[in-house]
């Protein structure tokens, strides 16, 4: 069975293996508290057998509703924030063709975009404007269906839904992915008769890409979620022990050495475009599971080779407060060869003949090199390809490996008190019913 791979030999001039084998008997603590419910926001652990205990029937669900919206839809906005919708975006934006984006969707196999991730007034405008002439559909996906900005942006393209289709043919292009019973989201469902799947209590947004919150959208966008949760079931199978055979337990231990020595800061470093959302996914993963209590590695995110030509020099030589986290895909899905050409004014011709991926690779490996000698440890994550297989081994082992490591560090993995303050202050200063109180001390501030 291929897998992804975790090499640690790069961290070797900062931390020593004895460094993190000292942390072997925290990092089994803290396994045995994500495996067993014992520790802090154990409530929320719905995530931990997740892909084990994903049925059949419900996958059977989420596909033929996905072949519905693709029957009937050139066009499907997924709307949610945060967990809701960064996990999907970053399967589909990895799986796709990179060129994907400039071709118009059609029905059978209908563009997806995003909504509700921000509050762009000029982004809503122009997605509405795109949306006029389209045969859309809409995944709503929200536990409450209060929180503002995806709120915002369902109650502008329901009402534009319901405009071009009428109020039948609009109810049948609407899902709805919510509580089981609670919330304003639910009730509309209810009333409405959407299509619904539930977002269970104990799963967390940002730990919810296996459930119908990732999958209904990858699915619609016509990849294959069976091979995405096969991919998390051979994880989950793979991080259960606490040894060094375990990927995440492996990586959980020694980020948290580099940090005890110093390493404050990890970028996740890709060599692939198709990455990228991969990284935006990872950093809410880690930021908001870690970063509390004053504690937390901060968690970046760059895209070589392009960021060598801008944050290159920066991870060269600045301060000595990171470590690196690369992602090395194995194997490319197409092949190109550089060609000979007779001038050679460009003076490739020594590299004529050669793969693209393999002159991607060189870059790779010379620049991880690079950065260790120059004071940055690097833990290197080989995945054998992109495919859904894989990419569901990525996300189960960064989701096992976040668990362990928050657990490590001394924090609740699955809280997010500090996310709140900022929705109290603007409510206040929109003057929220119920907020009298707040949005007086706030507008005194001013």
């Amino acid at each position: 069975m291929k897998t992804l791979h975790v090499d640690i030999k790069d961290v070797m001039a900062t931390v020593s293996a004895d460094d993190i084998k000292h942390l072997d008997a925290a990092a089994t603590e803290a396994l045995d508290k994500v495996a067993n419910g014992t520790g802090a926001g154990a409530d929320f652990l719905g995530w931990v057998n997740l892909p084990s205990e994903t049925t059949d029937a419900l996958l059977d669900d989420i596909i033929a509703t996905a072949e519905a919206l693709r029957r009937d839809c050139d066009t499907v906005v997924a709307i949610g924030i945060g967990g809701s919708y960064l996990g999907a975006k970053a399967v589909i934006e990895a799986l796709s063709d990179s060129f994907a984006s400039y071709r118009p969707g059609v029905a059978g196999d209908p563009k997806v975009l995003f909504a509700g991730q921000n509050i762009g007034e000029d982004y809503l405008y122009e997605l509405q404007e795109y949306l006029k002439d389209k045969r859309f559909g809409i995944i709503v996906i929200s536990k409450s269906g209060t929180t503002t900005e995806p709120a915002i942006a369902f109650r502008l393209l329901k009402e534009q839904l319901e405009h071009q289709l009428g109020l039948e043919e609009a109810r049948k292009r609407i899902v709805a992915i919510t509580d089981a019973q609670r919330g304003a989201l639910r009730r509309l469902a209810t009333e409405e008769g959407y299509k619904t799947f539930v977002i269970a209590d104990n799963v967390g947004g940002r730990f919810s890409v296996l459930t119908p919150v990732g999958l209904l959208p990858i699915a619609v966008a016509g990849f294959d979620i069976r091979a995405l949760i096969d991919g998390a079931v051979e994880m989950e199978k793979l991080t259960a022990a606490a040894d060094e055979a375990n990927p995440a337990f492996l990586y959980a231990e020694t980020r948290n050495a580099l940090y005890n020595a110093g390493k404050k800061i990890e970028i996740l470093v890709n060599y692939n475009p198709k990455l990228h959302y991969f990284g935006e996914w990872w950093k809410q993963l880690y930021g908001e599971s870690e970063g509390k209590d004053k504690k937390g590695i901060f968690p970046a995110a760059v895209d070589n080779s392009t960021d060598l030509h801008s944050m290159g020099q920066w991870i060269q030589d600045g301060e000595r407060t990171i470590f690196e986290t690369v992602i090395s895909v194995a194997e490319q899905r197409h092949e190109k060869l550089i060609p000979t050409d007779e001038a050679n004014l460009d003076g490739l011709n020594y590299i004529a003949g050669k793969h693209v991926d393999e002159v991607n690779k060189m870059a790779e490996l010379g620049t991880r090199i690079a950065h260790v000698d120059g004071g940055v440890p690097n833990i290197l994550i080989t995945l054998p390809a992109i495919e859904e297989k894989y990419l569901g081994q990525l996300i189960y082992f960064f989701e096992k490996a976040c668990g362990i490591s928050g657990y490590m560090l001394g924090v609740n993995p699955f809280n997010q008190p500090g996310v709140e303050d900022y929705k109290r202050n603007m409510f206040a200063l929109l003057e929220k019913p119920g907020y009298e109180k707040e949005t007086e001390a706030i507008k005194a501030r001013l």
